[in-house]
């Protein structure tokens, strides 16, 4: 009997040690969390613009994250329109505009008959600003964002502050539960703002920052940072593919931006320069301090996204010296923000993730100068082109709305009462449209939502299609053919050079290595609830990239 009972009391006891060396390890897992999460976008950057202006990269800033951290180098957007507002949206909701809603920039509403911002809000107020431009929020973005989980997870402990120049670059990324987002106004003012959405008055941090005059400080000459003839990763400093500024006969360095910004709209030139991404780094350092920022064992979540990069790009194209010094001269401001994490919220303490919204494409004039199949899609004459068709072919008035965003948008109402099938419309449109010069596919909203594409443009544009409030007949032109001016970059397609973007993990539970393995920008976001031990974003669609975190 007592052999029994010793028996029994071993068994008990190495029960009790089994589950003790249970509890233990999931303490500790809820220990490796960071106290801080910084999601990093670049706007506007190619993948290549890590690797082809490496070598004028310091040791701190882009090759600190690729050489010390994770470097996905097949990341891809997997939708169309690869604009900044859907991007944003994507990577931090981890779906894609299918299902969060934001469809682009601008788009047109089929409810109101009008165009709508896809961060304007007029039943809200300008904060810091007596400005419209405040006048912003996060209410056309249907789904949660991870810092959303994070807040909602920590019981609305964990905070999350978003700083952009851009509005959307602020507020999309930081989703609807956060603290604050901070957007720079130029204009006159040069102060950063924020709206009634997230708080009545601006904290005295920010009042401090914007009273610092740092503005002002940038409105300085713009130079390259290095000797110009080192610049071998760029064409030439004097072309015929780059816009430039008003003011100055021509697109070359040196920039005398204090006198430039009178032409310019004032201290919006800056966002057009490195320094606004100088100012961007500036105010993020300054809101670890002011916001406490990872000071405590509850995460929170810092989002900047460095969006001067877009309009460089915008202006001056891919492949100029311009570009190419703007890139130089953020590696530099990411150094300063990795400085400031390891200085105020500790080595080891942070997790950071940095990607882009999009890519670009080459400036078209220029590939067609060596002998690159490329254009630019007239859209004045293509909407003449199918108002016509329709008078003639249905001696009818014209029953389009809209074109916007390679979208048709029809009159149902008109179509209703010429007694028309709208699907069989829809298909006569789309065989007008097929056939129309630098046009490569189109498809009806019909084969949007009743066929099922797993793979190729079909699969990007049905990722991007929201039945709701995308349009009746979609379209795709031919590679490197653009609606734009014929100086500067754009972007918007499901080409290589507008998807394929950098994605590099750094920090705190993040692994040491690369993969050429494709990964898509829904995927960031399920990695960051993963990594926290959190509810994925409510409409995520993506997967967790395991061999990013460490067991």
């Amino acid at each position: 009997m007592r052999a029994i009972l010793s028996v029994f009391v071993i068994c008990f006891l190495l029960s009790c040690q089994s589950q003790k060396s249970v509890i233990k390890p999931n303490v500790a897992t809820l220990n490796t969390q960071p106290k801080l999460v910084v999601g990093v976008v670049v706007d506007q950057m190619r993948y290549d613009y890590l690797t082809r202006f490496y070598n004028k990269y310091g040791e701190g800033g882009f090759r600190r994250l690729m050489s010390q951290g994770f470097n996905c180098k097949n990341n891809h957007f997997n939708y169309v329109p690869t604009y900044t507002g859907p991007g944003h949206a994507s990577i931090f909701s981890g779906t894609t505009p299918k299902t969060h809603g934001i469809i682009s920039n601008n788009w047109y509403d089929k409810v109101s008959d009008s165009y709508v911002y896809c961060a304007g809000d007029t039943t809200v107020q300008s904060v810091g600003t007596t400005n419209k431009a405040g006048q912003m929020s996060p209410h056309r973005l249907k789904t949660t964002s991870f810092a959303d989980e994070n807040r909602l997870f920590t019981q609305m402990r964990g905070k999350t502050i978003g700083i952009s120049v851009k509005d959307r670059g602020a507020i999309l990324p930081a989703g609807h539960t956060a603290n604050a987002a901070y957007w720079f106004h130029g204009a006159d003012e040069g102060r950063f703002i924020t709206s009634t959405y997230y708080l009545e008055t601006l904290p005295s941090w920010v009042k401090a920052f914007n009273d610092t005059g740092a503005a002002e400080s940038y409105l300085k000459e713009w130079n390259t940072l290095y000797d110009i003839n080192t610049y071998t990763e760029s064409g030439s400093d004097l072309n015929a593919f780059e816009g430039g500024f008003k003011g100055k006969e021509t697109a070359t360095f040196p920039y005398d931006l204090k006198a430039l910004s009178k032409t310019n709209r004032g201290y919006d030139i800056i966002k057009a320069t490195p320094y606004g991404n100088s100012i961007v780094a500036d105010f993020a350092i300054a809101a670890l301090d002011g916001e406490q920022l990872g000071q405590d064992n509850i995460t929170d979540v810092l989002t900047v996204s460095f969006s001067s990069t877009d309009y460089v790009g915008h202006n001056f194209g891919v492949n100029s010296k311009e570009v190419e010094d703007t890139y130089i001269r953020l590696d530099k401001d990411i150094e300063r923000l990795l400085n400031a994490l390891d200085a105020k919220v500790g080595k080891g303490n942070y997790t950071l993730f940095l990607s882009s919204d999009h890519g670009a494409v080459e400036v078209p004039s220029y590939l067609e100068s060596v002998k690159v199949p490329s254009g630019y899609f007239n859209n004045d004459a293509f909407k003449k082109t199918l108002n016509e068709t329709i008078i003639s072919n249905y001696k009818a008035e014209s029953f389009i709305k809209n074109i916007s965003n390679n979208q048709v948008f029809l009159d149902r109402e008109v179509i209703k009462g010429y007694g028309l099938n709208l699907i069989e419309v829809q298909q006569a449109l789309v065989d007008v449209i097929i056939g129309y010069p630098q046009v490569y596919k189109a498809y009806t909203a019909s084969s949007m939502t009743n066929a099922e594409f797993s793979r190729g443009v079909e699969h990007l544009l049905q990722n991007g299609f929201n039945q709701k409030r995308s349009g009746d007949v979609l379209y795709v032109l031919d590679p490197a053919v653009i609606s734009y001016s014929k100086t500067g970059s754009t972007h918007g397609s499901a080409l290589n050079y507008d998807t394929h973007v950098p994605l590099l993990f750094f920090g705190k539970a993040i692994n040491t290595g690369s993969t050429l393995q494709h990964t898509t920008i829904p995927d960031i976001a399920p990695t960051m609830s993963a990594l926290l031990g959190i509810s994925f974003p409510n409409g995520a669609s993506g997967k967790p990239l395991e061999f990013v975190l460490e067991n």
